[in-house]
């Protein structure tokens, strides 16, 4: 599996973790999902899902960004960040960022974790 392929789907997946009823719905859309395109852009990446209408949608239909998993990248001294962008109820797409360095060529080795470390995720984002 491709290293940025495999940083991407984990990422999601932490992102996507929790008991709230906006993430579990957005866990099964992603589960249903199909990546349509990933594009690396020089300082990150853009992966763009593939929602089938099957799948459950959130019901305010809204946009919402969920944002608080962080990385550290062998090869990114400062680290990467990571937004889910939810259009219409819907999984968009993923944004990976660097903070003003070049993204590493090759990702092997990486760790992921919430931004407020060993404190409660602020989920307030996914509030109406």
């Amino acid at each position: 599996m491709d290293h940025n392929r495999k940083l991407e789907r984990d990422v999601m997946k932490l992102l996507l973790q929790g008991e709230h009823l906006k993430l579990q719905i957005l866990a099964q859309q992603f589960a249903l999902a199909t990546l349509e395109n990933f594009e690396l852009t020089g300082a990150g990446f853009f992966a763009t899902y593939n929602v089938p209408p099957t799948a459950p949608r959130l019901d305010h239909g809204g946009h919402l960004h969920i944002g608080d998993v962080i990385a550290e990248l062998k090869g990114l001294r400062h680290g990467a960040g990571f937004v889910l962008h939810v259009k219409n109820g819907t999984i968009d797409f993923l944004e990976g960022y660097s903070y003003e360095e070049p993204w590493p060529a090759e990702i092997k080795d990486f760790r992921l974790m919430y931004q407020t470390r060993d404190k409660k995720r602020d989920l307030s984002c996914l509030d109406d």
